[in-house]
């Protein structure tokens, strides 16, 4: 099984808005396109990908262009037992995205490692692990900053 965790890209201050209302600024769809194209290079559509209901979490996901299910268990209330248990890690049998927030996603990669450690997951960042018989092993961190934006 394979389990990537994408954090939301950058985005707005609250400004009075409830959280899960905050939008993605110019620069976070820039991000979220960036990664999104090169998701869409390195993973196929059989992906089951799980979304926070959060609006920014729901903006970076669009570009990617793959069905998706908005899922409470990943979202901005998540625990590291919820995102793995939604994900159904590491015996299920689809290979999942997960697109959420920090610190959670930072606290599930910091139990993938094996670490107590804080791992801190940048914006608009994947992490991507394969689950082996008997181990875990990371296998990409990318952000977009790494990502040549596409000519358009």
């Amino acid at each position: 099984m394979q389990l990537i965790l994408w954090r939301h890209a950058e985005a707005e201050d609250g400004g009075g808005k409830p959280d899960a209302d905050r939008e993605l600024t110019k620069k976070g769809r820039k991000q979220a396109d960036r990664m999104a194209a090169w998701l869409r290079d390195h993973v196929d559509k059989k992906w089951r990908v799980l979304v926070s209901p959060a609006k920014r979490t729901l903006q970076t996901v669009e570009p990617l262009g793959f069905a998706f299910e908005e899922e409470e268990a990943v979202g901005l209330a998540a625990s590291v037992r919820t995102v793995l248990g939604a994900a159904d890690w590491p015996d299920g049998e689809d290979d999942v995205i997960v697109v959420g927030h920090q610190p959670t996603l930072g606290e599930v990669a910091a139990k993938l490692l094996g670490t107590t450690e804080d791992v801190a997951i940048k914006k608009g960042a994947v992490w991507w692990f394969v689950s082996r018989a008997d181990d875990t092993a990371l296998r990409v961190v990318i952000g977009p900053e790494d990502v040549e934006e596409e000519d358009r």
